[in-house]
Formats: C-alpha cells, sequence, structure tokens
C-alpha cells in the first residue's frame, strides 16, 4: 500500500461530468489499496471569473480582499469532488487550507508555504477516507487566507505530497507528459518518458506551463517522486499503465543522458525589459535600483550592466509583462535619486531558452544556438546562462521562428 497524492488541473475539473471522471479515477486508485489525498484546481475558468468580478469593484484589487474572493473556486471543486466520491460509495472529506492548515506568509496573491500540519489528514487517510484539500491556498499567521499565484494547486500538491511522505505525487493535466517543446508551436515535439529535476526546474522557471516552477523546487528540495501525466484518458485505464504512464521526475541523470545534450526548448512570451540608462557608475548602484524594485515585491529575471564610460553606465534588466507598469513606475520614481538620465521599457519581448544536463559535458551549445538564430535573421537582446540552460531575449515576433528552429538545430524531433 502506497500512498499517493493526486493533483488535477482546472480543465480536469471543469464540469460536473469530468469530476465523476476523476472520482472515478481516484476510486481505482483507493480500491488497489493505496492511501489516496486529493488537491484539485478551481474549475475551468472560474478563477478568471473571480478576478474579473473584483476587477469591475476595483480597478486594482486590494490583494487581501481578491484572495478571499480567489480562494473560493477551489472550495467548490473540493465539496462537489467528494460529493461525487460519496455517491460512488466512498468515504471522502473535504477540507480548505485553512483547516488542514496549510500556514503561508503575508504575501497575498504570491503566498509561500511555511508548513503543514500532517495530523488531520493522516488521521483520516488512516481512517480509510479519501482526503480532498483545496489546492492554491492557505493560511498567514494572523488567520488570513492567502494564495500561491497561478498555477499554485501544483506548489500545494507537492508539498502536501513532502509533508506527509508520499510514495510519489501524479500531476494530471490535459496533456499526456512534458514535452521537448509546446506540440503547438512545433508540430513534432516529443514526449520525453523521464526528464531530471534540474531539467525541469529551469523549463518550468523559463515559461514552460506544464508545472509551476515552485512545485518543482519542492519536488527537488524534499525529493518527492512525482510524475505528470493525462487526466484525459479513460479513468478505468489499467493502473499499472496510468502508473507508469506520463513523464517522470527523475532526480538521478539517465546512465545514456550524454547522448541527449539538449532536453528541451522552453519559451516566455511574458517579458518585459527595463533600461535605466546614465547611472553613476559606483558600488552600491545595483542595490539603489532594484532595491526598490524588490520593495514594490516585483520579481527579476535577467541582467546586464554594460561597461562604465565616463563614469556612467546603463543597466538593463527583465520583469513579467504584468509587473511592467509597476516596475517602470517604481524606477520614475527613483530616477532622481540614483542619479539616472532615463528610463526605457519595451514590452514586447520574448525569451528562449535550450535546457539540458548534457550540457556540462558538451562543448559548442551556445554557438549552435547563436548561429542558429543568426541564420533566421533574428537579434538577441540579452543573455543569460547556468549549467544547463542558455536564455535569450528576442523581439517577440520572432519567438516562434526561433522555437521551430532550435528544436529542429539540437535534433529534438527525434528518440
Amino acid at each position: 500500500m502506497a500512498l499517493i497524492v493526486h493533483k488535477y488541473g482546472g480543465t480536469s475539473m471543469g464540469s460536473t461530468e469530468r469530476i465523476k471522471n476523476v472520482a472515478i479515477r481516484v476510486a481505482k486508485w483507493h480500491d488497489a489499496g493505496h492511501q489516496v489525498v486529493v488537491v484539485p484546481s478551481a474549475m475551468s475558468g472560474e478563477t478568471n471569473r473571480l478576478i474579473g468580478l473584483a476587477r469591475e469593484i476595483m480597478g486594482q484589487p486590494d490583494p487581501r480582499e481578491l484572495d478571499m474572493i480567489c480562494s473560493t473556486g477551489e472550495q467548490v471543486s473540493v465539496g462537489l469532488l467528494a460529493m461525487a466520491l460519496l455517491a460512488i460509495g466512498k468515504d471522502a472529506v473535504s477540507y480548505a487550507g485553512w483547516q488542514v492548515a496549510i500556514k503561508t506568509d503575508s504575501s497575498f496573491t504570491k503566498a509561500r508555504i511555511q508548513s503543514i500540519d500532517d495530523k488531520k489528514v493522516l488521521a483520516d487517510l488512516n481512517a480509510g477516507k479519501v482526503v480532498i484539500i483545496t489546492g492554491f491556498q492557505g493560511v498567514d499567521e494572523d488567520g488570513n487566507i492567502s494564495t500561491l499565484g497561478r498555477g499554485g494547486s501544483d506548489t500545494s500538491a507537492v508539498a502536501i505530497a513532502a509533508a506527509l511522505k508520499a510514495d510519489e505525487c501524479l500531476i494530471y493535466t490535459d496533456v499526456d507528459g512534458v514535452y521537448t517543446t509546446d506540440p503547438r508551436v512545433v508540430s513534432d515535439a516529443r514526449r520525453l518518458k523521464t526528464v531530471t529535476f534540474e531539467e525541469m526546474l529551469e523549463m518550468a522557471s523559463l515559461g514552460s506551463k506544464v508545472l509551476q516552477s515552485r512545485s518543482v523546487e519542492f519536488a527537488g528540495n524534499y525529493r518527492v517522486p512525482t510524475r505528470v501525466l493525462s487526466s484525459l484518458t479513460d479513468p478505468l485505464l489499467p493502473l499499472h499503465e496510468e502508473a507508469n504512464s506520463g513523464t517522470l521526475i527523475s532526480f538521478e541523470e539517465d546512465k545514456n543522458m550524454e547522448q541527449a545534450v539538449i532536453s528541451g526548448i522552453a519559451f516566455n512570451r511574458d517579458e518585459a525589459k527595463i533600461t535605466i540608462l546614465g547611472v553613476p557608475d559606483k558600488p552600491g548602484i545595483a542595490f539603489h535600483i532594484l532595491g526598490p524594485v524588490a520593495d514594490a515585491n516585483i520579481e527579476v529575471d535577467m541582467i546586464i550592466q554594460n561597461q562604465s564610460v565616463d563614469g556612467k553606465t546603463d543597466f538593463t534588466f527583465t520583469v513579467s509583462r504584468g509587473e511592467y507598469q509597476k516596475a517602470m513606475g517604481v524606477l520614475e520614481s527613483v530616477k532622481g535619486d540614483i542619479g539616472a538620465a532615463s528610463v526605457l521599457g519595451d514590452a514586447k519581448v520574448s525569451k528562449v531558452s535550450v535546457v539540458g544536463v548534457g550540457m556540462r559535458s558538451h562543448v559548442g551549445v551556445a554557438s549552435q544556438m547563436f548561429r542558429t538564430l543568426s541564420e533566421e535573421g533574428i537579434n538577441i537582446l540579452m543573455i543569460s546562462t547556468s549549467e544547463i540552460k542558455i536564455s535569450v531575449l528576442i523581439d517577440e515576433k520572432y519567438m516562434e521562428l526561433a522555437v521551430r528552429a532550435l528544436h529542429k538545430a539540437f535534433d529534438l524531433e527525434k528518440e
């Protein structure tokens, strides 16, 4: 008997018929003798609907009240799923995040999990119940409901799996695994049977929408075996077949890994570039620029500081497109204090990245990437690297062309 955590996305919970199918699938695992915890998202489109209502009332919704509103979507899901299981004879109980409790910090709309109390859940599991817990949310130390940001149910599921020391966390989605890139952009993208934790973390943080990056961080930090698989298969698919489907996030590099230099091409349309021109080149200038940005709770990604000329330098960084105007406002307000000549921005940029643990033992990946982009006439605006990834910032209009060209250049359509 194993303890298994199931996570179902909004598409899987998109209608009462689909919720009934989820219940049949969960019951199949429970009937096989496994203890099962289920973490569902809100029904498809529900969170967007709730945010839309909030914005009709308040153009920039108060973060605390927005979390109060958005948390209701998952509460509907867990209640409906519990009823669907009860209706087919399975003993099930649902909990909101605050009832467990899943404790978070107070960064409303993008809170971070601090601790999970497993006593109540383990007691119910040992009593033979299926336990259903809201994804995406928790409660801060003052009792306020908080949410974890878009895609936060993935993080909830992996964190709960870590707290319960689950044998595996199954992330059911509307795709059948992790692909070399988005099949909607490259038709011959290939499903990966396994991907290392490091590669998945890079791909998630670089724009791959299969998993939220924080969920992959949890999986890596707590060594939670995690599998991405489809919820659109027959819910009565034989258990052994389902348990070995999809893509397994592994913690050991495959012995054949050196053959695959690059595992995937990730991309992110949600990028904006900001440049502060003519700032004094002196110690602490980066802090004086990025400190106010951090204080505004804005995450910064790629950063470049140019060579000093006549004691002045230019400083460029990227933020998510949704926080672009906010970041520009912050920098305009401190421009005089830091002695900058001007602040420029461009919200029509995208990031494209090649990812692969094989880069550690192979040379020439960067030159191959840059040559491919050059042959397509694509100009590189910024570059950042890590041990297993190279990212470039380019004009948004060239993004899909770049992804297709790089996918072909690194032979990712081949096994």
